[in-house]
């Protein structure tokens, strides 16, 4: 095992649970009476088709408040829910501008299918992404987490819900206007850790084979050892990013609006790549006479990503003995490295901006998000009736020119352009019958629900060679001659869902001590085969609030105890749409000297097709102390999913490949604690606010397809997380006098010592020799997933002046880092390409980690290097840092202005611990999906990874935000 892996628990992330404890709030709390136990916590929270006080909410449901996350100025607003909710991870798949992060709430569940959450604009769900929306429009995020909470959006809301809510006017308000913006500027958090041109040339001098005298690569007709460039600093520039947003709210007796406008705009370090992005937002309600109310809310944003293939992959393995300007101080586009083997396209920024029409890259997106209702009061006291009706269209289109010669060796390579669309157009229509009513102390709201849905995508795609002139690119691709035209048939895509649903939800409340949630939800999905299009599955949840008991009257410092319990099952729609009808491929063949296309089936029809099922326990403890100057909650579940869909593999005599089929289960189980504190209280002096959240998550398959233990291919193994790794583990390097080396790992001690020594797991002989060489067999299975993560937050300030801070920590799992495997290419230790700065192995250097250059390869790179890109993953960061000054309303009163406040943040400040951070000096979080930025394959799309994406950045912004 990796011995970055095998680092020691951090402590520190212990002293923010620490800072909660009450110390603190003791000694404020003598200075005033403790509060009476008719105080109660009157949070309302979203629940999904209605609002509940907090302290009835029988589910587990998260709440985080608009304010909070405009703590963290930034484009994506996940990039502020980060480390704020327990049981919810949100991690970098992309490191580019406007890049969307992926989201988990309580683990990953399905194998095949779809993880992520599904997302509720108000009320109506969203086929959009968190991206679309500005931080400065959000009202609360209300994160719904079990099967209790969740079942009344059914299939949908299989992997949780993420409520949002944005800002409404307010009844009877007069005209507010508000402000908001921030500007700055982004700089690199750390370079990628290469070798300069000095250690790179003693490193290619050493790298001789055994039995050899010469260097396995001598220096190319462009490479120098006097020469030392560093490409990083030639590829990489500080970049702006600025954001603006106004809005105009108000009411009046009889309805309101919120109307507003925003724009966002990034650069990014790496040239030509830009994200900008034009919101415009309205919300309007109404209520006319007595009995109904309507209303509609529309969200419409427009994109543009451009520079989508810039990557700085290739020069990182740029060879640093290479003078990037000719004699006559020209920049060079093309260099000639190791011996003349290796010849490449230059990337600078300078060569780069100089391509002008030659080059382009970019994507356009447009998207509409619409929800009308009408509500209508029924003669029967408490008795509503709404109409929901949402309209969606999203549409993008992307397309990618390079001229002639661009980005090759040979300069009149024919140019090449590529253009796609697509278009998705989302309807929903609900039908909501609503009661609510008191008797006494008995409180009960029900629900009724019948809803419809349809979803439509169209996509397309189609590119072209030798386009005849670069102002071309790729917009008329019908110019270029036609047999250079493609169109593949993989590459259109049509289809069309729907989904029927009905539900019904009973909340009871007796004398605020006694609650019970009752849910039943039946969805119909067309994706799925007749026989198994409908299902109807129920949820359960219970609550007991103590505190309301008689018997806990005396016990003044307790505000709140309150005891849930939920029971529930969901449903995921996780095939794609047509699956139970198999799936046909294409192949081009000739025909008597003509060509054709022949179709053939790649995928069996499953008429038997059906749901994935997750069942879910939950079990909570909501708490407030000292008149809820503490405050949190306590919750413990487990989710057993069943009948995930998988392929498995068919006999060759049926003339299919594979089939999709029912036929797995996974599991996840797992702790998660949430505090807030006010640890000083004085508006007119010093205050102090601090949260904390702590969760594990144990996930882990229970079975695959016909009792198969083990998914190689996939990476799938019974007992074992889905993330998990296979591979041989690393003990060290080969010594010479290691016992058996010519038996286990045979070759030449000339060749071998100094290479990877890796886990031998066989048997020996009565003699104690192994009884055979290392082999595929002793590979091993790695679980990845951290043990335990969370995040935290403090908010300090003193008069006009605020600071806070946002942070998380991780331990224990598997860090991924491709740069130092043999995926990358950029660790092969042989001085072909630049290598990344680390201690290897020599005969003055035995106890190195990495092993010795230019020995004892497999292909390109030394045998088992995939071990070394495996590290612990452990880490604790702060976020963000934002000092804040409020300015005096004395002052502004006079102005006509509400609030005016100024604050200055950084984002990314600081790595507190990281045993990688330590090694590399990189941030220790992932920033690419596991298939991207390598030269090789190696890891599943799914596991995060660092590769040879965007580099972090650390951001400084300056903003400010006003109200009058």
């Amino acid at each position: 095992m990796n011995r970055f892996y095998l680092a020691k628990t951090n402590k520190a992330a212990l002293f923010f649970a620490m800072a909660l404890l009450p110390s603190g709030l003791a000694y404020s709390q003598v200075k005033k009476d403790t509060a009476t136990k008719e105080k109660k916590i009157e949070e309302v929270v979203m629940i999904g088709y209605g609002t509940q006080r907090k302290e009835a909410v029988t589910g587990s449901v998260a709440t985080v408040k608009g304010d909070a996350l405009r703590e963290v100025p930034s484009a994506n607003i996940t990039q502020a829910l980060q480390g704020r909710t327990a049981g919810v991870d949100i991690s970098q798949t992309s490191t580019k501008p406007g890049a969307a992060m992926q989201i988990r709430i309580r683990g990953t569940r399905s194998l095949t299918g779809d993880n992520n959450p599904l997302i509720v604009l108000d009320g109506i769900p969203f086929v959009g992404s968190l991206s679309d929306i500005s931080s400065s429009d959000i009202k609360s995020i209300d994160i719904l987490k079990d099967a209790s909470a969740t079942a009344i959006y059914g299939s949908r809301g299989a992997n949780g819900v993420i409520l949002v809510t944005t800002n409404r006017g307010t009844k009877g308000q007069k005209p507010r206007f508000t402000y908001n913006t921030f500007t700055g500027v982004q700089t690199l958090f750390s370079k990628y850790p290469m070798m300069d041109g000095p250690k790179f040339a003693q490193l290619r001098a050493y790298a001789i084979p055994a039995g050899n005298s010469t260097p396995l690569y001598s220096n190319g007709a462009d490479e120098s050892n006097s020469t030392n460039t560093d490409w990083q600093s030639l590829y990489y520039k500080p970049a702006m990013m600025t954001s603006h947003d106004v809005g105009v709210s108000g009411g009046t007796e009889g309805g309101n609006y919120n109307v507003g406008l925003s724009y966002y705009k990034q650069n990014a370090l790496v040239p030509l790549q830009s994200y900008e992005r034009f919101a415009l937002r309205t919300a309007i309600d109404q209520q006319v006479g007595k009995i109904f109310r309507f209303g509609f809310t529309t969200n419409t944003n427009y994109s543009i990503s451009e520079g989508n293939g810039v990557s700085p992959g290739a020069v990182l393995g740029y060879s640093p003995l290479v003078d990037p300007y000719k004699a006559d101080g020209t920049p060079k586009t093309l260099m000639t490295t190791a011996g003349g083997i290796d010849q490449s396209w230059i990337y600078t920024r300078q060569n780069l901006e100089a391509l002008k029409d030659k080059y382009v890259d970019e994507s356009k997106a447009f998207a509409s998000y619409n929800n009308l209702y009408g509500e209508l009061n029924l003669p029967i006291n408490g008795l509503k009736y709404r109409l929901n009706v949402g309209l969606d269209y999203r549409t993008s289109n992307s397309g990618n020119y390079t001229g002639v010669g661009v980005f090759s060796t040979n300069p009149s390579a024919p140019s090449a352009a590529g253009r796609g669309n697509n278009q998705t157009y989302h309807w929903v229509l609900e039908n909501l019958l609503t009661y609510d009513r008191t008797f006494g102390k008995h409180k009960i709201n029900a629900v009724g629900l019948y809803s419809a849905e349809g979803n439509r995508y169209i996509s397309s795609y189609m590119s072209a060679k030798n386009v005849p002139a670069d102002f071309f690119q790729y917009y008329n691709l019908g110019q270029s001659p036609q047999a250079d035209i493609t169109v593949r048939p993989e590459d259109q895509t049509y289809n069309q869902t729907g989904l029927l649903s009905a539900m019904g939800r009973v909340m009871y409340t007796y004398d605020n001590k006694y609650m019970l949630t009752a849910t039943l939800r039946a969805d119909g999905s067309s994706r799925l085969a007749p026989g198994n299009k409908w299902h109807t599955y129920p949820a359960l949840s219970l609550g007991w609030n103590v505190t309301n008991e008689s018997f806990m009257q005396n016990i003044k410092a307790l505000n709140l105890l309150k005891f849930r319990a939920g029971w529930g099952q969901t449903s995921n729609q996780a095939v794609s749409p047509y699956s139970t009808m198999g799936r046909l491929n294409v192949a081009p063949y000739n025909f008597g000297g003509t060509g054709s296309t022949g179709v053939y089936g790649d995928q069996a029809p499953n008429p038997g097709l059906g749901w994935e099922y997750s069942r879910t326990q939950n079990y909570g403890v909501d708490f407030g102390l000292f008149n809820n100057r503490l405050s949190g909650s306590v919750e413990y579940y487990k989710t057993h999913t069943v009948d995930l869909l998988t392929q498995k593999s068919l006999p060759s005599s049926s003339g299919w490949g594979s089939i999709v089929s029912n036929v797995a289960e996974t599991e996840n189980k797992g702790l998660e604690l949430s505090l807030n504190g006010v640890i000083f209280d004085n508006p007119d002096g010093f205050s102090w606010e601090a949260g904390f959240n702590f969760y594990t998550n144990r996930n882990q398959i229970l079975s695959l397809a016909s009792g198969t233990q083990r998914d190689v291919n996939n990476l799938w193994f019974v007992g074992h997380n889905i993330n998990s790794l296979y591979d041989y583990q690393y003990i060290g390097l080969w010594q010479a006098g290691d016992p058996y080396q010519n038996i286990l790992e045979p070759g030449t001690a000339a060749d071998v010592i100094g290479s990877i020594k890796v886990l031998y797991t066989g048997g020996y002989n009565a003699d104690g020799t192994p009884v055979r060489a290392i082999g595929p067999d002793d590979r091993q299975i790695f679980d990845t997933a951290p043990k335990y993560q969370g995040g935290f937050n403090m908010r300090f300030s003193y008069k006009n002046f605020e600071l806070s801070t946002v942070g998380a920590f991780q331990h224990g799992g598997i860090l991924i880092s491709s740069l130092y495997g043999s995926a990358s290419y950029l660790n092969r230790l042989t001085g072909r390409g630049n290598n990344v700065d680390v201690d290897y192995w020599t005969e003055n250097n035995t106890d190195a980690y990495f092993p010795r250059p230019g020995r004892h390869l497999s292909g390109d790179n030394p045998k088992y290097s995939s071990t070394l890109a495996m590290f612990d993953a452990s880490y604790l960061k702060l976020r963000t840092i934002t000092l804040g000054y409020n300015v005096d309303k004395e002052f502004l009163k006079d102005l006509k202005i509400n609030s005016f406040r100024i604050y200055f943040t950084v984002t990314n400040p600081l790595v507190l611990f990281s045993p990688y951070h330590k090694f590399s000096g990189m941030d220790p979080e992932p920033n690419s999906m596991g298939n991207e930025n390598q030269a090789v394959s190696g890891y599943q799309s799914r596991q995060l990874i660092i590769g040879t994406n965007n580099p972090s950045t650390r951001n400084y912004l300056m903003g400010l935000n006003l109200t009058f």
